[in-house]
């Protein structure tokens, strides 16, 4: 697919689509469930590779992406959607239990929309994804 497909294929959908990445079943399902009454389309991840080729084949509006997972980071991930073309709006949420100042520093660094420190209120992550969908038109 070629990043001008992805620009096409995102304008296309009726629905939101959000990847979530975490190597964390539990964490995928709180998130689903979380997600779910916002009406948007969901694809899962279970590590850093398989996160980045989801990212590539179905060029998701949102991606809610782990730091830490085996394989790739979220951070490497992160950084590789700012810096591909096609890819820069892909709007990203990292979970992470590395902490909160680390969070703050980091997230911004690498270019994620937003961030939510583990353990995560699930109204909250709720809440975060409708403003990042509204903000961005989806």
């Amino acid at each position: 697919m070629s990043d001008q497909d992805n620009t096409t294929l995102s304008a296309q959908r009726e629905r939101p689509l959000i990847l979530l990445a975490d190597d964390d079943v539990t964490i995928r399902s709180l998130v689903r469930m979380s997600l779910e009454p916002l009406g948007c389309d969901m694809i899962e991840a279970e590590d850093g590779e398989q996160a980045l080729e989801q990212l590539l084949v179905e060029a998701p509006d949102l991606v809610v992406l782990d730091v830490m997972m085996p394989g790739l980071t979220g951070w490497e991930i992160t950084k590789y959607i700012r810096q591909r073309e096609g890819y820069q709006d892909t709007l990203i949420l990292m979970l992470t239990a590395v902490g909160e100042d680390v969070n703050a520093m980091t997230a911004p660094l690498y270019g994620a929309d937003h961030y939510l420190d583990k353990p995560f209120d699930t109204d909250e992550i709720a809440e975060v994804v409708r403003e990042l969908l509204s903000k961005a038109g989806r």
